[in-house]
């Protein structure tokens, strides 16, 4: 339901800037343990840093009353626990922001949502940088591979984006980094 009222709302205000009634209505839905699992597993842009730390945050909150559902996800018929579905949804911000999987769930959900809502610029680009191994590993078709693979150039490039840029990709989500890595490549083949 909640994705419907999202589409909703883009087509109700027919090309206006749908960020402001969008980011209101997640601000009142984290408010409710099944809006912040939506919003903490949907990934719904944007993933930064600060953004994510709230949805994590709120989903830690209802932790309890949540942990006793189980959850469809992707694989109909095969119900997951709240850590599996977190752990299938939100392994990249557990990867860069709380390495070392032997951790628990919710103590490396709790321990990257501290350092996300604390999180300095430089604090975000090394996440980013932690993250970009397992972005590269989706990659296909990259024509310019060993380049945008390189790790110092990819601090050269994070460290120029403009803030508003950067704000989107702080979160170091994988699909954003995905992103970063086509548009790098792209510019790369550009004399």
């Amino acid at each position: 339901m909640v994705s419907h009222v999202m589409s909703g709302l883009s087509e109700a205000l027919e090309g206006q800037n749908t960020f402001p009634a969008r980011d209101a209505y997640e601000a009142g839905f984290l408010d409710a343990a099944w809006g912040a699992l939506y919003f903490a597993t949907s990934a719904m842009v944007p993933v930064s840093a600060e953004r994510t730390a709230l949805r994590l945050q709120a989903v830690l909150r209802f932790w309890e009353p949540l942990q006793g559902a189980r959850y469809l996800f992707k694989t109909l018929g095969a119900p997951f626990t709240l850590d599996e579905l977190m752990e299938a949804t939100c392994d990249w911000a557990m990867d860069a922001w709380c390495p070392g999987g032997e951790t628990p769930v919710r103590e490396r959900l709790t321990a990257a949502a501290e350092r996300m809502a604390r999180a300095t610029r430089e604090d975000c680009i090394e996440a980013i940088l932690r993250q970009m191994p397992h972005a590269l590993s989706f990659a296909r078709n990259l024509k310019h591979r060993d380049v945008v693979a390189d790790p110092a150039f990819q601090r050269e490039r994070l460290a120029a984006l403009p803030p508003p840029a950067f704000e989107r990709v702080s979160g170091a989500c994988t699909s954003d980094l995905l992103a970063l890595l086509y548009s790098w490549d792209r510019q790369s083949g550009k004399p």
